[in-house]
């Protein structure tokens, strides 16, 4: 059984687990680095298949005008079933459909994201972190 929930704190060796389990590229092995992460987040919605853990969307908000969509990660042994997607539609959910959702996606997501609603946007700048 699936769960969809936003959650008010997080467990760090949870996470770590699941980001590792995904694939993601992020430095799990800074864990003072990952708690920074996770806890500059205002929006922790995350998906449980019997409790545990397997999908997050780690987001930032000001829930008026826009959601910027830090991580979306699902463990790679539940890819490919809508777990993603699902997460997405939550974000939509909480906070409206008059805030206006964002991302910067993996190179290797790339195809993902129109397949699930997402209009690849050309007007956007970054300036790179060193590591």
């Amino acid at each position: 059984m699936l769960s969809y929930q936003v959650e008010s704190s997080f467990d760090l060796e949870e996470m770590l687990a699941l980001y590792k389990a995904s694939g993601i590229n992020r430095p799990t092995e800074d864990k003072s680095r990952m708690a920074t992460l996770l806890s500059g987040a205002n929006l922790l919605l995350t998906a449980r298949k019997n409790g545990q853990l397997v999908g997050l969307a780690r987001c930032m908000t000001d829930k008026a005008w826009v959601v910027y969509i830090c991580d979306l990660l699902v463990d790679k042994s539940l890819q490919h079933q809508g777990i993603g997607k699902e997460l997405l539609r939550q974000v939509q959910l909480v906070t409206g459909p008059q805030v206006q959702q964002l991302l910067h996606s993996a190179e290797s997501a790339m195809s993902y994201y129109p397949k699930v609603g997402y209009q690849l946007c050309h007007n956007a700048f970054v300036v790179k972190r060193e590591s």
